[in-house]
């Protein structure tokens, strides 16, 4: 149940909003007495209560962890922050793009020489943000079939795109990652983990890491046939091997590289729109997009 602004009441639902969808919501004011009462009175019942406001906000409506736990010892408490509960931060306001940009996830997104690129708001808002609360959330309630009690589960979005960057933290401190952003093996700089225009103005990606299914992406695409190509992970050819694979790419639609490619081990994908994706093949066998 989602506890709303009392002056929600009345308002036409968001039906347009597909994260609200099948939620329960009741309308409270919550610096009325009263209404604090009312929402403590939901929590007794309550498996897991999420927050996310700034620090300190629940604790001055008086309905803090101490407070909720006091009535319901066995609640899961998940805070939802950007910066987090504590550090100079901790106070301001801020978005998915600032939280990411602090992590250094924003640093290494983009192509090389110009500005990072926000990839959308996944990365901090869903990302590092909801889907590790909801990981610590169903930690916790397994704790909780031992122990009996409940907990606070204190989840940044700073912290989790850190921690969600720990792969490429992990090349960087073996040598393996420049700061320099787009000249590395997965921010776009090799090319064989890469998109491509087509000749009908679409784009395909290709993700050919492995010795094997490279060899297949030589073949396909044509680039193998002359013979004589730089060792695959030989850095400083990949930009001109790069120009090679996009004057091939440019020379089919999508859908004929799609013939080629789909379906096969070279890991090959074409980039779909909203649209296309809802209605290709593969995702609807899967139901991914419903009504």
């Amino acid at each position: 149940i989602r506890v709303d602004r009392s002056a929600s009441v009345g308002r036409a639902a968001a039906t347009a909003d597909i994260l609200a969808r099948g939620r329960k919501s009741i309308a409270v004011d919550l610096k009325n007495p009263e209404g604090v009462e009312v929402t403590l009175k939901l929590i007794e019942g309550t498996d897991v209560l999420i927050e996310g406001f700034r620090p300190g906000v629940t604790e001055r409506l008086g309905l803090g962890p101490d407070v909720c736990l006091a009535r319901n010892e066995g609640l899961i408490y998940g805070r939802m922050t950007g910066w987090g509960q504590t550090g100079t931060m901790a106070p301001v306001a801020g978005h998915d793009i600032n939280y990411i940009a602090l992590s250094g996830a924003l640093h290494a997104i983009g192509p090389a020489g110009e500005n990072p690129v926000p990839p959308l708001n996944l990365v901090g808002d869903f990302g590092g943000g909801g889907l590790l609360l909801a990981f610590g959330i169903v930690a916790a309630l397994h704790e909780r079939n031992s122990s009996g009690k409940g907990q606070v589960i204190d989840a940044a979005m700073t912290d989790g795109s850190a921690i969600l960057m720990n792969a490429i933290f992990g090349i960087m401190n073996r040598g393996g990652w420049s700061d320099n952003r787009g000249t590395n093996l997965l921010d776009g700089g090799s090319h064989f983990y890469n998109t491509y225009e087509t000749a009908d103005g679409k784009w395909i990606s290709v993700g050919s890491i492995e010795p094997q299914f490279y060899a297949l992406l030589l073949e396909k695409s044509g680039l193998g046939e002359s013979g004589g190509l730089p060792d695959q992970m030989s850095r400083e050819d990949w930009p001109v091997l790069k120009e090679k694979l996009t004057a091939i790419f440019k020379s089919k639609t999508r859908d004929e590289w799609d013939e080629i490619m789909l379906g096969s081990d070279i890991c090959y994908a074409p980039v779909l729109t909203f649209e296309e994706a809802r209605s290709d093949p593969h995702n609807v066998e899967r139901s991914t997009f419903v009504e």
